[in-house]
């Protein structure tokens, strides 16, 4: 099969919120999802997709910011990739493109956070050689 992988467009953000909602431990409607999404467009964030045909199939937010301690940095976010295309090494070829965007537009670090329960994301980054910095802490207002 033939993959491409691109970034949406602003106005092409909704079509992400089938996959999302995907995620584990989601609860967000998909109103709200929408709305967020909207706004989220309108920060410093992109949102990278992988295509099979016309279909999305996997979804990797983009946030970017520079820190302190790592320069200009990106963090991928709400990382999805639909179950049917899973455990064909598309993973990989999808953050080698990230890889290889993100450093187009300076990028210094890649810095992100998964859920403490998805093991199987633990062993995917550890194998991309990411390394445990800290603790990811929230506190809802």
């Amino acid at each position: 099969m033939s993959y491409s992988f691109k970034i949406l467009k602003k106005e092409e953000i909704e079509q992400i919120v089938p996959l999302v909602e995907k995620l584990d431990n989601y609860t967000v409607s998909q109103d709200i999802l929408k709305q967020r999404f909207l706004e989220m467009s309108e920060q410093n964030y992109e949102c990278a997709v992988i295509i099979n045909g016309t279909k999305i199939i996997g979804v990797c937010g983009l946030w970017y910011c520079t820190r302190h301690y790592s320069g200009k940095s990106v963090e991928p976010d709400h990382v999805y990739i639909d179950e049917a295309y899973r455990g064909k090494g598309l993973g990989k070829q999808f953050f080698n493109w990230i890889y290889d965007y993100v450093t187009s537009k300076n990028c210094e670090a890649i810095e992100l956070n998964t859920y403490v329960s998805n093991h199987l994301s633990h062993k995917f980054y550890f194998n991309e050689g990411f390394k445990i910095l800290g603790f990811h802490f929230l506190k809802k207002l």
